[in-house]
């Protein structure tokens, strides 16, 4: 069975809610990469989301844009990102998804991107810029490559669409519980609830709610109306902080675990 759906399946049976972190590849390099994701593994992270730098993120708010020019700049590419993902195989079997637009995939090619994806441990895609309308033959690529394929469902998906988007998903829904691009906010949306049941209707998988999300308070109340919850940005917004210096993992694990601890103990 795929990590993912081991890991929600324990959550269920423990009654736990899953937590979600988010990180650009190679930001501030792929060693630091490689730390963050054992410690985040040592703190309870239930699922990695890897950023793969692209040049033109346009589904990104700010800070995530920022994230993907350091990992260029440190010289990440997909291929060097899946050979880190393999590096953490050695030491951990935390789920990982890749994060990632469809033009990287389309430059290496679908079929070889998908089968090295999953041969360095890869568990899952999700591709931004892709639709499940244009879908067909990347999502049997990616189940007989054993892969979970995640979509995105937004506050502004018709019910229609939603239906659509759902059956053709694995492994967990996203939902974007704002409209705009990624970015911390002050408050979560007061529509979660709602939109989480209707997601719920069509599909048994579990619903990760994202966007926005950046301390420990959020985390409980959006973590109350769905299986998981997704931190991005403002992980990121700490690795900037710290940058490469020593302070770096300890601090930016310490804040993750906080927002951990807080899901986890509702």
């Amino acid at each position: 069975m795929n990590r993912i759906n081991e890991r929600f399946a324990a959550l269920k049976q423990q009654a736990k809610k899953g937590f979600i972190v988010y990180i650009g590849a190679g930001d501030p390099n792929l060693d630091a990469t490689l730390k963050l994701a054992l410690a985040f593994d040592e703190a309870g992270v239930d699922v990695l989301e890897l950023g793969v730098p692209f040049s033109d993120p346009l589904a990104d708010g700010l800070v995530n844009q920022l994230a993907a020019q350091r990992g260029l700049e440190s010289g990440t590419t997909p291929a060097k990102v899946l050979a880190t993902v393999a590096a953490i195989r050695e030491r951990s079997q935390i789920p990982i998804v890749l994060y990632i637009y469809f033009n990287l995939l389309h430059r290496c090619g679908v079929e070889k991107f998908i089968k090295n994806a999953a041969h360095a441990g890869v568990d899952g895609l999700l591709v931004l810029d892709l639709p499940p309308e244009e879908s067909e033959n990347y999502e049997t690529l990616m189940r007989d490559a054993g892969m979970r394929v995640i979509y995105l469902v937004a506050p502004t998906t018709p019910d229609e669409r939603i239906e659509l988007i759902v059956k053709r998903g694995t492994g967990f829904i996203y939902y974007v519980s704002r409209e705009g691009v990624t970015g911390m906010q002050a408050r979560v949306s007061d529509t979660i609830g709602a939109m989480v049941a209707k997601i719920r209707a069509s599909t048994e998988l579990p619903v990760a709610v994202g966007f926005g999300i950046s301390n420990p308070e959020q985390a409980r109340t959006v973590a109350a109306s769905a299986e998981a919850i997704v931190v991005g940005s403002a992980v990121v917004n700490q690795i900037a902080r710290y940058g490469d210096g020593p302070e770096l993992v300890p601090q930016v694990a310490g804040y993750v675990k906080s927002l951990v601890d807080a899901v986890k103990t509702m």
